[in-house]
């Protein structure tokens, strides 16, 4: 901290707000809010590389929603709420020296609230922290010169940390509920983390068939017991869907049930971005050649699931995640792929494509007063459950007045009906015809 304070930069201030320059990469730390529980270790660490001191928060609990409560409105999106209180109550706490801090947040540039959390954010700050710099990570050209400076390179070794992360925790969900030995998922995890880390720091990032066989053999040599258990997909806007945070934990709860939770990769989320940009020029006639250029990076990055999915087949016991474009098809039977506000047409297709592979339960996770979502999400089950009769399908909204209790009620109704499917199809039909009788 003394040494931050001798080799103090002076900041930058654009329209009465400070602006994170190159100058200060080498003395700020970046804070990041805990978003993705299962990739950040990947994606950090390559950002360490590139020179940058990134921390991820991993502050919780009521006070941390009680700071967001101050300074952002209630009917606010909740994701926007649990960001700024953790930016806040971890600013406050004494670790960082606000005169060398910033912080720094994903936009996806999309027509709904999210886009909106620079300003809110700068607001919140400006009341208590007005030193600190708001940076933005994205691509669709918001708060040009004041995110990370990132070379192709980067950008590359940030995509296969994804597709790392996506695959160590599709084995893990599928392993953590079946193992017999407490802790040895967990470990094959770490070990997995520090595999693809080492292989980040060497270079050998590339060689994606090794890497994804280490991780699937990892998974592979812990001990399980297979016996079948309820299944149950996590779908939902995208930072109430993985942070442990705006989910109420919702995994630990899940395993703690008894089931085996199925969350779809992050990539999926990554590819949704990129084809809705073509169909910016496909259906409305919008930037027709930037289009050109994002089917060309669809191209590579799809073709990399296809290597993952093929692998994940051949060499575990493991079902891979999705391939893409059986997304797109499953969206097209419920929802035009024009519909992209928000999540937009990736939830009924997740949801779809969960029926699809036998995963019938599914959360539907929503910040409430999210009208995109809500719009795609739970207004489209009827249309689902006409397709997958047996589709067993729980909205849950989160927001600062939403109590866990009623949360997990919610979804512990959903697991008894799942629970009652599984005791008639392990019946049989016969028995299943006399209890229907009876």
């Amino acid at each position: 901290m003394k040494e931050n304070i001798q080799a103090k930069p002076t900041v930058d201030f654009t329209d009465d707000y400070p602006v994170f320059t190159p100058e200060m990469k080498a003395t700020y730390t970046i804070l990041i809010p805990d978003m993705l529980p299962w990739h950040f270790d990947l994606l950090v660490h390559v950002m360490r590389q590139m020179g940058y001191k990134v921390e991820v928060l991993h502050n919780e609990g009521r006070a941390v929603i009680d700071e967001g409560l101050k300074h952002v409105h209630n009917d606010t999106c909740y994701p926007a709420l649990c960001v700024i209180g953790q930016y806040l109550d971890a600013l406050k706490s004494g670790k960082y020296d606000p005169e060398h801090t910033a912080v720094l947040i994903t936009q996806s540039g999309g027509g709904c609230r999210a886009s909106n959390y620079i300003p809110l954010i700068r607001k919140a700050l400006k009341a208590e922290f007005p030193k600190v710099p708001v940076m933005s990570l994205n691509f669709s050209g918001l708060e040009k010169g004041n995110g990370l400076q990132l070379t192709l390179t980067d950008l590359i070794k940030l995509a296969f940390a994804i597709y790392y992360g996506d695959l160590i925790m599709t084995c893990y969900n599928q392993t953590k509920p079946y193992e017999r030995h407490e802790g040895d998922a967990a470990a094959a995890r770490v070990k997995c983390v520090e595999e693809m880390k080492r292989a980040l720091d060497s270079g050998k990032y590339k060689r994606l068939k090794k890497c994804a066989k280490f991780i699937l053999r990892a998974f592979e040599e812990v001990s399980v017991d297979l016996t079948p258990k309820i299944r149950v997909g996590i779908v939902g806007e995208i930072y109430v869907k993985y942070s442990p945070l705006g989910n109420s934990h919702l995994e630990d709860f899940l395993l703690s049930e008894g089931c085996e939770p199925v969350v779809p990769a992050l990539m999926d989320f990554i590819l949704y971005c990129v084809v809705n940009n073509i169909n910016d020029a496909k259906f409305y006639g919008l930037n027709k050649k930037l289009a050109v250029v994002y089917k060309l990076v669809y191209i590579w990055l799809y073709g990399k699931q296809k290597k993952f999915i093929r692998w994940t087949k051949k060499y575990s016991r493991f079902e891979p995640f999705h391939d893409f474009e059986h997304l797109r098809r499953c969206a097209d039977k419920v929802i035009n792929q024009g519909v992209k506000m928000g999540e937009g047409w990736l939830i009924p297709a997740e949801m779809a494509a969960l029926a699809e592979t036998g995963t019938g339960n599914i959360v539907c996770a929503q910040p409430f007063g999210c009208l995109p979502n809500h719009i795609a999400g739970k207004g489209a089950v009827r249309a689902l459950k006409n397709l997958y009769p047996d589709e067993n399908i729980v909205p849950v909204d989160y927001d600062p007045s939403a109590t866990r209790v009623n949360q997990e009620n919610r979804i512990k109704l959903m697991l008894a009906t799942a629970r009652e499917n599984m005791r008639a199809k392990e019946s049989g039909p016969q028995d299943a015809e006399t209890s229907k009788a009876s």
